[in-house]
């Protein structure tokens, strides 16, 4: 099975922490995240793994080479920031039929197989959260299918999107789409037309994309029992 990992992001808001890394290669007890999410991704049953990267992809592609953990790895390389739909839809040539996509900065530790592909060519992967006002919020209805998405406004409980998927590989073929363009925006605006299948989970979750969270990883890493 294939996976899409996307790995091009800027990092800005981790600048006070991590200077001159592309986000995903934020060091983590010695090692970057991105080892994490791949040997995530080897526990899941993942044989190729195809990194969607742009800025100092060197630094990627110079640790992790062609193979990492028994994962063939790819590199679909953006000479200029795609978006996230831009970088998926790129990356998309590289894959058979069907793939996972995840974040190269987020851990979600879900059963992938649980992610599946019935009458839709989208399926993701939804966190139960409480007190929270960092994420938006998805709306799922009694025969889940998720109905709306909402802006980040603080909410006792809720969904979120965990920023993992299982997408077919024609998914944008009926859809007339710019060069760059935010897979959640897409997901937004299209939610009917794709008929969306959620799952829902309560793993793990974390998103080092701001300088709390990266410290947080780094601490749960040295406490975790595993």
């Amino acid at each position: 099975m294939q996976a899409i990992v996307l790995a091009g992001g800027l990092g800005t808001r981790l600048k006070s922490v991590v200077q001159d890394l592309p986000k995903p290669m934020a060091p983590i007890n010695g090692k970057p995240f991105l080892a994490f999410v791949l040997e995530y991704l080897k526990k899941q049953g993942i044989t190729e793994v195809v990194l969607s990267v742009s800025y100092k992809y060197e630094l990627i592609q110079e640790f992790f080479k062609d193979e990492f953990r028994g994962i063939k790895i790819r590199y679909n390389i953006e000479k200029e920031l795609l978006g996230t739909g831009g970088a998926i839809k790129d990356a998309l040539k590289l894959i058979q039929n069907q793939a996972y996509v995840l974040n190269g900065d987020t851990i979600f530790d879900i059963d992938l197989k649980k992610l599946v592909l019935n009458d839709s060519k989208i399926c993701i992967a939804l966190k139960q959260m409480q007190n929270f006002d960092r994420y938006g919020t998805v709306n799922v209805d009694d025969q889940g299918i998720v109905t709306s998405f909402e802006e980040k406004v603080f909410k006792k409980q809720g969904l979120i999107n965990g920023g993992i998927y299982l997408l077919k590989k024609d998914i944008f073929d009926e859809f007339d789409l710019e060069k760059k363009f935010s897979f959640e925006e897409f997901l937004q605006e299209n939610f009917e037309l794709l008929k969306i299948q959620p799952q829902i989970f309560n793993d793990y979750f974390i998103d080092i994309g701001i300088p709390e969270d990266y410290r947080r990883f780094n601490n749960d890493i040295f406490t975790s029992p595993k």
